[in-house]
């Protein structure tokens, strides 16, 4: 397949949906680096920070087209408007570039990421960050990794255990406009404050990925799509730690990390409820 000035391959329809998902992240995230590296100017969506290039537009259509062949029976939900029904009961969940303001402004944090989801849950999660040449993959039957490098974050044995969210670092997202309104602002105060320290990095798959990696001790955020939040829920939980999500003042706020930050996220963010 050729797009534009960017040639991307064909994919092997006997890969298995883990070495696919792989395959598709990787050659998304790598066509819409070269794509930025030609020259690219950005389209506001909702707001300003809300932008889409034609990038993410390639590479969604890339990994369709790919799923077309490789997985006919399969439904198909993207970010930029991608959709088929299918009739297998599976669904692949595509966000081409997360992160796409970092992307149109020369960061190297943002990424490529997919799910497979079915009647039971999610099935799979993969999130490729091109230039730091970083793959998570993770789900159901199979331990996440990093690199092809099982991934033991959480537990007795972990690099993190399960330790509380006083001690640990938080990554978020707000975005300014919802600071002024004290439905969204409270209970996002209340967890923040409970951390032991904030980043907001502007990418919540590279987020969740240093999560389920280590790097980053929890993570959460109101109001995320699935293409937001499926392929690195997957891969949290396949490194054993937990996700969650509740419903406060109307919005729907999404938690992942430890099993004891998970919860106290939970409590903090109830503090803020209304009513």
């Amino acid at each position: 397949m050729t797009t534009g000035r960017h040639s991307t391959l064909d994919l092997d329809p006997a890969l298995d949906d883990f070495a696919l998902a792989s395959a598709l992240v990787r050659e998304a995230g790598q066509l819409a680096l070269l794509m930025r590296m030609a020259g690219l100017q950005g389209e506001r969506k909702t707001s300003i920070s809300d932008v889409v290039t034609a990038a993410d537009h390639a590479a969604e259509a890339y990994v369709l087209e790919q799923l077309r062949r490789c997985r006919p029976e399969d439904g198909v939900l993207g970010e930029e408007g991608a959709a088929f029904a299918g009739s297998s009961g599976r669904t692949w969940v595509i966000d081409p570039v997360d992160g796409t303001y970092n992307f149109l402004h020369g960061s190297s944090y943002w990424c490529s990421a997919l799910a497979l989801k079915d009647a039971a849950g999610t099935v799979l999660g993969a999130i490729f960050q091109p230039e730091e040449d970083k793959l998570w993959l993770g789900g159901r039957g199979r331990p996440a990794t990093l690199n092809d490098s099982a991934l033991a974050t959480f537990g007795a044995d972990g690099l993190r255990g399960d330790r509380p969210l006083a001690e640990i670092g938080a990554a978020t997202y707000i975005h300014p406009r919802w600071l002024a309104d004290p439905m969204c602002a409270m209970p996002w105060h209340a967890a923040a404050v409970s951390a032991a320290a904030l980043r907001m990095l502007g990418s919540g798959s590279c987020d969740l990925g240093r999560v389920a990696d280590g790097e980053l001790g929890a993570w959460f955020q109101h109001s995320c799509p699935e293409w937001d939040w499926l392929p690195g829920k997957a891969i949290v939980e396949a490194s054993g730690g937990a996700t969650d999500t509740v419903s406060i003042n109307g919005l729907e706020w999404f938690m992942a990390g430890s099993p004891t930050a998970v919860r106290q996220l939970r409590a903090a963010l109830e503090t803020g409820r209304v009513g």
